[in-house]
């Protein structure tokens, strides 16, 4: 494939409708667009950095999102599916296992719903466990009676 090389400029300019396919647009510098109703599909967003940006009503699916970094989100009413390690034959499979963990910090996770998930070998450290339930047993019950 060969690629016209032509940085483009646009300022106030509507270009609503338009169509990109086989595109390299790399270290773009985007501010202040609308992108809404946009669909992105088959892209590399490695390295991308996305600053105050409403993402409501947003739709990921089959993504990578490992050693992501997500900070000050507001996460009300967002769901999480299907969030599996790598497997055999994805790009970033380690046979041995070892993956970095997933972490959360400083985090308000309040009236959270965890189900169905695997939480083998998981660490709550320094956290409010007020109300805190794991298959209906309140969890300072169990550390208090010890």
């Amino acid at each position: 494939m060969s690629l016209k090389v032509e940085p483009l400029d646009l300022h106030k300019a509507d270009i609503s409708g338009s169509k990109w396919q086989d595109v390299k647009a790399e270290e773009l510098d985007i501010d202040n667009v609308s992108l809404a109703k946009t669909n992105i599909n088959n892209v590399n967003m490695s390295g991308m950095i996305l600053n105050d940006v409403n993402l409501s009503g947003l739709s990921i699916r089959d993504a990578n999102f490992s050693h992501a970094v997500i900070d000050h989100i507001h996460l009300f009413g967002t769901e999480f599916h299907n969030v599996v390690l790598p497997m055999e034959g994805d790009g970033n499979y380690n046979p041995d296992g070892q993956y970095k963990p997933v972490s959360f910090h400083n985090c308000n996770l309040s009236n959270g719903q965890l189900r169905n998930c695997d939480l083998s070998n998981v660490e709550i450290t320094d956290c409010d466990i007020t109300g805190l339930k794991i298959n209906g047993i309140l969890i300072s019950d169990l550390i208090k009676d010890k």
